[in-house]
């Protein structure tokens, strides 16, 4: 029996402990033990899932051993135990196998392992999760099984057995990516530090363009200033008379002093130094390729982190260093107006999901309808909906918003309000919101829908990302928190879909998934299979639409690029 579902674990000396299981994850077949997991693997093509502890530690294996080796689908106990305890109110518990089994017989509950830290110039460390203590064969069996049950027990078994299942394969994904690793080119690369940064001095000092420009801003001041450090920034404006709180780029934006220009200059490139400099190309691109390490649901949203590298935040002009292999492309595909396709099918506002059913521009749409032709108060309007505007012409584009689409902000407001009192708040599928410091985790989810989502709790920046805090005892923060979770975790739900609907429309072509960050995914391919590429990421779009959200008018389209460098395709 080769088919259907086997546990698989690491052995000694290299080898596999496996048995194949059935739908309750007992064994239906005796225990196997074979000298080598890859040919244990490779011997068993026609298994529909392989269920083991981590991918992070199994799969890279069996990658490095070749294309017979790439798996089609797995069940990520870990993963799996990390989404299931936030479904019960305990996020932040251990989420290893050994915790989970310890905690099933009652005994004394490990800590997980402490993640490697980051070597400079060795980047294959960064990938390398660290050992876990071993759990014998029968304890993983125990635990998954378990997990199963748990599985059910929860308020939409299907949806959360669908989120275990789509968390799984973003794990297969990461680590093909990691694999593959983003084409970068190092000459490229330095060209670009050059042309911005000057002369590469000796030792630690700055480049000769950054030098200049702190000359130019001690030279406005009078004296001798650092411009890498915002206290004696803060201290040369207040000798001259002007008081700032920071030296943020808006604040900085309102004040007439000749130091301002070359000071906004220097913390640009200041940050492509630190971030992106001599010494990031050197610790982070090998063979031509940078491998950031990912990390699926690393945000309790369950965006993507990574280990290092800044890989979610490269720079434009940075961008100009990723270019594809000669007689390859880069097919780069962006999500159009993602959040608010997907508050549309969350709420199941018919007017919103009419609007949002059509690949067209949706704030142009949205706009016509709501907002005579006005498309940049219509877009107010939705991000006022999604991350709480409570103020100034924001509040009257929401108003208008909540006239015309009134099931989409009640979804939203309810998600909110829940938040403020202290309740767990959950995505379509079932990822759950922290609970609230101080909170009842138990309180249940009354007063908003069950599948009312959650959001990582942390305030919005510029770019939609997060900073931590999602704990606050502050109600109204945490109600904003929850208010965006509904809407993010979603769309990070429905991004794990989608890249696994694209895995499997790409895996009879050479192409590969070299990159993704939310709502972006980049593929590396030759320049024949481009539009074939370019179709399947079209078609995983609306796909994952259907998977996550059932059958909805919402569709999910995507702007595309095929080019030879990233820095073209925006």
């Amino acid at each position: 029996m080769d088919g259907g579902r086997w546990v698989i674990a690491e052995g000694d000396g290299g080898g596999a402990v496996l048995v194949p299981v059935g739908e309750d994850g007992t064994p239906v077949g005796p225990v196997q033990r074979e000298p080598d997991l890859v040919e244990a693997v490779r011997r068993r093509p026609a298994v529909d899932r392989w269920v083991w502890r981590s991918t992070a530690e199994l799969y890279p294996r069996l990658l490095a051993a070749g294309a017979h080796a790439r798996v089609e689908r797995c069940y990520d106990i870990e993963a799996a135990e990390s989404l299931l305890l936030a479904h019960e109110g305990r996020l932040g518990e251990p989420r290893s196998a050994a915790a989970a089994w310890a905690r099933l017989h009652r005994r004394p509950v490990p800590r997980d392992p402490a993640p490697r830290a980051a070597e400079p110039g060795s980047q294959d460390s960064l990938f390398d999760p660290a050992p876990a203590a071993p759990l014998p064969f029968e304890a993983l069996l125990e635990v998954y099984a378990e997990q199963l049950k748990r599985h059910g027990a929860t308020a939409h078994p299907g949806r959360m057995r669908l989120l275990t299942a789509a968390e799984s394969a973003g794990t297969l994904v990461a680590a093909e990516m990691d694999a593959a690793g983003l084409p970068w080119r190092a000459d490229a690369h330095k060209d670009v530090l050059t042309e911005l940064l000057g002369e590469r001095y000796g030792g630690s000092g700055e480049p000769r363009r950054l030098a200049e420009l702190a000359d130019e801003v001690s030279a406005a001041f009078g004296r001798r200033v650092r411009p890498d450090l915002p206290a004696d920034v803060v201290k040369a404006f207040a000798q001259a008379g002007i008081r700032v709180r920071s030296t943020r780029r808006w604040e900085l934006e309102e004040i007439d002093h000749p130091a301002v220009a070359p000071l906004l200059t220097y913390k640009s490139l200041y940050r492509i130094w630190t971030a992106h400099g001599w010494s990031w190309l050197q610790d982070w691109v090998r063979d031509g390729r940078f491998r950031p390490g990912y990390t699926p649901g690393g945000s309790v949203t369950g965006r993507w982190t990574t280990n290092g590298g800044g890989a979610l935040q490269i720079p434009k002009v940075i961008r100009r260093a990723v270019v594809a292999d000669p007689g390859w492309r880069l097919v780069v595909a962006d999500a159009d107006q993602l959040e608010p396709r997907v508050l549309a099918a969350i709420s199941r506002d018919r007017g919103l999901m009419d609007v949002a059913g059509s690949p067209d521009d949706l704030y142009t749409r949205l706009s016509d309808r709501a907002f005579s032709g006005d498309r940049e108060h219509a877009k107010l309007a939705v991000l006022g909906a999604v991350y709480g505007q409570t103020s100034g012409d924001g509040l009257k584009n929401l108003a208008a918003l909540r006239r015309r689409f009134p099931q989409a902000v009640a979804y939203v407001d309810d998600a909110a309000k829940a938040g403020e009192e202290g309740r767990l708040v959950r995505t379509w599928l079932g990822r759950t919101s922290p609970p609230a410091v101080g909170g009842d985790e138990d309180d249940g989810e009354a007063g908003i829908p069950q599948e009312a989502a959650a959001t990582d709790g942390r305030a919005a920046d510029r770019d939609g990302e997060f900073t931590p805090g999602y704990a606050s005892s502050d109600a109204r923060a945490r109600g904003r928190f929850t208010r965006n979770f509904v809407v993010q975790g979603s769309a990070a739900d429905w991004a794990l879909l989608m890249l696994a609907a694209l895995r499997r429309a790409t895996a009879d072509l050479k192409a590969e998934l070299v990159f993704f960050q939310h709502d972006e995914v980049i593929v590396h391919c030759p320049r024949e299979e481009a539009d074939a590429v370019v179709a399947a990421v079209r078609d995983a779009g609306d796909l994952a639409g259907r998977i996550t959200f059932g059958e909805t008018p919402v569709r999910f389209p995507f702007t595309t690029a095929v080019v030879e460098c990233y820095a073209d395709a925006k």
